[in-house]
């Protein structure tokens, strides 16, 4: 059985991330939501269906991406587990759904994906973009949610986390270790891959859940971490109060971070404060680069957008940063602001909500960011820290163009 992520039309509205990366490549707690569903499954997937612009989509450790309207393309004489990248599932029972006809897989009252038996024909692209039942299929009940929006994965992540690190153990998987660490609070376990490195003057705080620390990661003096935390591989924590975060690999932080999620290759390096936030890939935050993440009468957060603000159910939500996008010194975001893709971030006062994707600056002066520079730019990041960007240039430019060609 082949497993296939697939983006629907919610997942389109995903900004700022649905522009660049197809969505299962999110980070959800300790793992990305394409990295949940093959465990659920058992199954490493084969390709994501998303945007025709993400077709040339390609991370280390993600598969390709494919266009959604090649769905019919599919082979049939295999059997295709085909779940959007917006479930959350805890469990897939393969062996079960085996044999017999198609299957729709549902989330409480929400199609959240489809079974294929080999034999059986590909599902039209516009039927896969809505969701739409399979006609005379079998219906299979499964446990999980389905996420209606990227302020979703800021709102659950502390539970996320807290659940992702719950199973460990004194024998740690994947190489890590139990840490022996000076100066803590809390008796939760405290994890590190090989070659980790913390310097004297650290506080571990577990008494809220667990921390690991992905191989290869330094933490230096002056930092305090209180889990649930998780992060990847080869971060530079390097000083200052973090808590609630996880931060993929290569990420390098500094200041007042708090229930925030990292996806990785990111840089912020200098205090300020991050709450409530998403930071994607290759993000540089300029130093005291601040996010508000609570408004002033406590009510709840509406959330910027190209389609007008959104409303979220959260109180505290503060900002969405799109990959490869930077900010200028002393930067401050208002709460629920949304900042686009390749966004160079500089002008007077604070940025609006919504700034679109490969903005030069905000406000009546902006301007977009010329194509190649920004891809010249792009490639020089990259090379910083040893990461090839031919492939990159492939999507990011397609996405350049989508968004501003």
């Amino acid at each position: 059985m082949n497993l296939y992520m697939f983006d629907d039309l919610v997942a389109d509205t995903w900004h700022p991330f649905a522009l660049t990366r197809p969505v299962a490549e999110l980070l959800y707690g300790a793992m990305t939501l394409r990295r949940r569903i093959e465990k659920a499954s058992g199954i490493r997937a084969s390709a994501t269906l998303t945007r025709p612009w993400l077709s040339g989509f390609a991370e280390t450790e993600a598969p390709p991406g494919r266009a959604r309207e090649e769905s019919g393309d599919l082979p049939t004489d295999e059997d295709r587990l085909l779940v959007t990248s917006r479930a959350v599932i805890d469990a897939i029972p393969v062996d079960e759904l085996d044999g017999g006809g198609a299957r729709t897989l549902w989330l409480m009252d929400a199609v959240a994906g489809y079974l294929l038996p080999a034999g059986t024909p590909n599902l039209d692209p516009g039927q896969l973009a809505s969701l739409e039942p399979i006609r005379d299929s079998v219906d299979v009940e499964l446990a999980g949610e389905l996420l209606g929006g990227p302020w979703h994965l800021v709102g659950g992540l502390r539970d996320r986390l807290a659940a992702d690190l719950e199973g460990t153990t004194d024998e740690p998987e994947d190489g890590s270790r139990l840490l022996d660490v000076e100066q803590r609070v809390g008796d939760g376990p405290v994890t590190a891959g090989p070659n980790v490195q913390v310097e004297p003057g650290v506080l571990f705080d577990t008494r809220d859940g667990a921390i690991h620390l992905g191989a290869g990661t330094e933490v230096r003096t002056g930092s305090r971490l209180a889990g649930p935390m998780w992060v990847g591989a080869g971060c530079r924590l390097l000083g200052g109060s973090m808590s609630g975060v996880a931060a993929g690999p290569c990420s390098y932080l500094r200041g007042e971070i708090e229930d925030s999620l990292i996806l990785g290759y990111s840089n912020k390096a200098h205090d300020g404060f991050i709450g409530h936030s998403y930071l994607g890939r290759w993000v540089n935050l300029g130093a005291l680069s601040t996010t508000s993440d609570l408004k002033n009468n406590y009510g709840e957060v509406r959330l910027g957008g190209p389609e007008g603000s959104i409303d979220t159910g959260l109180t505290k939500l503060g900002s969405l940063l799109g990959d490869h996008t930077k900010t200028a010194i002393g930067t401050m975001l208002g709460t629920g602001s949304v900042i686009g893709a390749g966004c160079n971030l500089f002008g007077d006062g604070r940025p609006p909500v919504w700034v679109p994707p490969f903005s030069w600056g905000f406000g009546p002066e902006a301007v977009a960011h010329d194509r190649e520079k920004f891809l010249e730019t792009a490639g020089k990041v990259m090379a910083r820290r040893g990461v090839e960007s031919a492939d990159l240039h492939t999507w990011l430019g397609a996405a350049w163009d989508a968004a501003r060609g």
